[in-house]
């Protein structure tokens, strides 16, 4: 009877998304889900609770690396490598979005990148936008990848990238691991920093953005960069 049980369970699960999608699902359902797929034979519901408590939400859970996943008890390689496979393709497809565009003036499509790329690294990472003279993206690299407190952007391998690639203006994204956006004065620093040291290339920053939890600040939004009169 158990195992009808949770067989029905399963079932029951794959119709609903099939019927409805993932909006109606709650986080540990969307779990449940995915687990279906890496778990053949066996009620996924409470390793998806012990994902969640263990990782503090979904998002957690999509960001956490191999090797922690495989920590909680009952998740095996499959199962890891599944989770860590769903979250590149979430990050792949938001950056595949901002580049088809005909430009980045619109910011929606750009903050669903940079959060779904960067809010839950447990380290620093500081990635750079590259755009054309239309502010159509050409690349993304990461400069740096520092400890929890801090990263080392240095202006000199950033010209380097940006003779690369043509690039005529840049983003600059960073994430706060404490999941608080608000820039730190040497975040103001740095931005400052880099705006006068690419006006001799002729290259604009256009803006400077934070990856908190769930929260994003952005340089230009606050005034604290100007906006060129394309990026709305």
């Amino acid at each position: 009877m158990e195992k009808l049980s949770y067989l029905g369970h399963r079932e029951r699960i794959k119709n609903k998304f099939k019927k409805e999608g993932l909006k109606p699902f709650l986080d540990h359902e969307v779990l449940e889900l995915l687990l279906t797929y890496s778990i053949p034979r066996k009620d996924t519901k409470k390793l998806a609770w012990d994902l969640l408590n263990t990782f503090g939400s979904l998002s957690g859970v999509l960001e956490a690396s191999n090797f922690d996943l495989q920590k909680i008890a009952g998740v095996g390689p499959q199962s890891a490598m599944l989770i860590n496979i769903v979250r590149e393709i979430i990050t792949r497809h938001s950056y595949d979005k901002v580049k088809k565009r005909h430009s980045i003036a619109n910011h929606e499509e750009l903050y669903n990148y940079c959060m779904a790329h960067l809010q839950n690294k447990k380290q620093e990472c500081f990635e750079v936008l590259f755009l054309d003279i239309k502010l159509r993206l050409i690349a993304a690299e990461v400069l740096s990848e520092g400890n929890i407190d801090n990263t080392t952007v240095y202006p000199r391998k950033l010209i380097e990238l940006i003779l690369k690639h043509g690039a005529k203006s840049i983003i600059c994204v960073h994430n706060h691991p404490s999941g608080d956006p608000t820039p730190s004065n040497e975040d103001k620093f740095m931005t400052n920093n880099l705006k006068n040291v690419l006006e001799i290339l002729s290259v604009k920053v256009l803006d400077h953005i934070i990856v908190g939890r769930g929260k994003i600040y952005s340089f230009a939004t606050d005034s604290y960069i100007e906006k060129p009169k394309l990026f709305l």
